[in-house]
């Protein structure tokens, strides 16, 4: 018997359609898809199989007959459909045709016994194993796939197909497979804890700026009074070793300690240098007692526990010496 149904026979078929197929079914209607049916014929002998789809299911949908349901099933035969052609082939055979029927509905379920025969062994199968996870949902191309489906051969359309598997807590499993007509694969996906985010790298301690600023701040007065105390007993030895000298060189000028008037600008600058001479001293003194004791009060840390500062005072000179 010919693959296809004739145009002549589908329009047999149409025209002497059971009465209870065309009971609700207007003379629009009926025209309707017998026009749908002769294209949908035509675009499948050019094998343009969308076409084709589409027609034969508007005129399947006005008037349900096996005639028009063989050709949604070739139809979708060609354009690699052949899950989906394999039920339309199968609904063809359950729902049979009802006696009375015109002979090419009788035809039709005789040629898609035929065609599912033949199609059934060049549907590829994919047998799904997924690891890690009882309770993972797995998907081919973003369709859904029962978990009773797992770990048994699925039928599936050839071609390009993205099997992806996810669980709660798990990272996403993915592979990507193409099958040919006829072929059989295996796909194993085995679902891995997420991994942590990498720590964070620990901040570095805050400096401790309690004690340690206290101490170093008194130990910084420390220094510069014991600065300004050297700079004030130099001042006061330089002053007074002047001073001296002065008082010796009136001395023998003045006899009796009476001095001739051309001789007061001498006597006011021994005066000034002895002045100078004890203010520079009481500096001194006060300046080097106020460092030593900054220095003894401050706080002691580990890097300041060598430091040692000696105030040195010599003829001409005074200042601290400092030993780290």
């Amino acid at each position: 018997m010919a693959r296809r149904l004739g145009i002549a026979s589908l329009l047999l078929a149409l025209t002497c359609a059971p009465a209870a197929a065309l009971a609700q079914v207007s003379d629009a209607d009926r025209a309707t898809a017998r026009s749908l049916a002769i294209e949908g014929q035509e675009a499948l002998d050019r094998k343009d199989f969308s076409a084709a789809l589409d027609r034969f299911g508007r005129a399947d949908a006005i008037i349900h007959a096996p005639t028009l349901l063989l050709g949604v099933a070739r139809a979708q035969v060609g354009m690699g459909r052949w899950i989906a052609a394999q039920e339309s082939y199968n609904r063809i055979l359950r729902e049979g045709a009802p006696e009375g029927s015109p002979e090419p509905f009788f035809q039709a379920i005789d040629a898609a016994h035929k065609e599912l025969d033949a199609l059934a062994p060049r549907i590829p199968q994919v047998l799904i194993t997924v690891r890690g996870s009882s309770a993972a949902d797995v998907t081919i191309d973003g369709e859904p796939v029962p978990r009773a489906a797992l770990g048994v051969k699925r039928p599936v359309d050839p071609g390009e197909h993205t099997i992806r598997v996810t669980a709660a807590g798990l990272a996403p499993a993915e592979v990507k497979l193409t099958l040919a007509e006829g072929a059989s694969e295996a796909v194993v996906l085995e679902l891995k804890p997420v991994a942590p985010p990498p720590p964070a790298a620990p901040l570095p301690p805050p400096p401790d700026r309690g004690p340690v600023a206290a101490g170093g701040g008194r130990t910084a007065l420390a220094i510069a009074a014991f600065g300004l105390g050297g700079v004030g007993l130099a001042t006061g030895a330089v002053s007074g070793v002047l001073a001296i000298k002065k008082h010796g060189d009136l001395s023998g000028r003045c006899p009796g300690g009476r001095c001739e008037p051309s001789l007061q600008g001498d006597v006011d600058s021994y005066h000034a240098m002895s002045t100078v001479s004890t203010i520079g001293f009481a500096v001194g003194a006060v300046a080097t007692g106020a460092g030593a004791l900054l220095l003894l009060t401050a706080p002691r840390s580990p890097r300041r526990a060598g430091i040692t500062i000696t105030p040195v005072i010599g003829l001409g000179c005074a200042g601290a010496e400092g030993r780290f």
